[in-house]
């Protein structure tokens, strides 16, 4: 199996803009979120286990996931985020094994945003942890200005999610998100420099 770098950081970090840098440099990427949004799409494959779970009320007009009835859903209902996730987590983890096994490349961008909450199901893909990191308040205004959400809504998703010395805590590696795109493509060639080393070093061990 390839050599598996996961990527985690809280909404609004830069995660996915720190992928697609990576990917640029040669890595296949493997986005949980892409995985959970497919599963939830018309026609998903986790939709009709979804319907079941909680009722046609979180099914919107085109036959998706209507995420912003979801969303309420699991703000009101105190056992909501667990059912949600009882549906979604196997079924999200066995696509990303699937994916990650099947990719051909030097080595492999896992992104789990909620990786704290779940490493437990992931630790046995992952070489190693990229923590994309950034202060809550630009967190925050970066969630507001690209989901269009109230500050309410977006600090409320923030507070939801594990805490920032909680992600640190798992980091091998660590990424400051706060400054320009040059210097975050900067720091990004840098890991991959590494990652690149350590995949090489690796396939270079198991060969006989």
């Amino acid at each position: 199996m390839a050599y598996v770098v996961a990527i985690t950081g809280g909404i609004g970090s830069g995660k996915t803009a720190v992928s697609d840098l990576l990917q640029r440099h040669g890595a296949v990427v493997v986005d949980t979120d892409v995985i959970a949004r497919e599963l939830t799409a018309p026609h998903g494959s986790a939709m009709a286990a979804l319907v079941e779970t909680f009722g046609n009320g979180i099914v919107a007009p085109d036959g998706s996931m209507d995420r912003a009835a979801m969303r309420k859903l699991v703000f009101s209902e105190p056992d909501a985020r667990q059912r949600l996730e009882a549906v979604l987590h196997p079924r999200i983890r066995a696509e990303a094994a699937r994916q990650v096994a099947a990719a051909r490349a030097p080595y492999v961008v896992l992104v789990v945003p909620l990786l704290v909450e779940s490493k437990a199901a992931y630790q046995d893909l992952i070489d190693r942890t990229l923590v994309v990191d950034c202060p809550e308040p630009v967190q925050i205004e970066r969630t507001m200005r690209r989901s269009g959400l109230s500050r309410a809504e977006a600090e409320r998703i923030l507070a939801s999610q594990s805490s920032r010395a909680d992600r640190l805590a798992l980091a091998d590696d660590v990424i400051v998100n706060d400054g320009s795109l040059e210097t975050l493509s900067s720091e990004v060639a840098r890991l991959h420099a590494g990652y690149l080393e350590a995949a090489r070093a690796r396939s270079d061990a198991a060969r006989p």
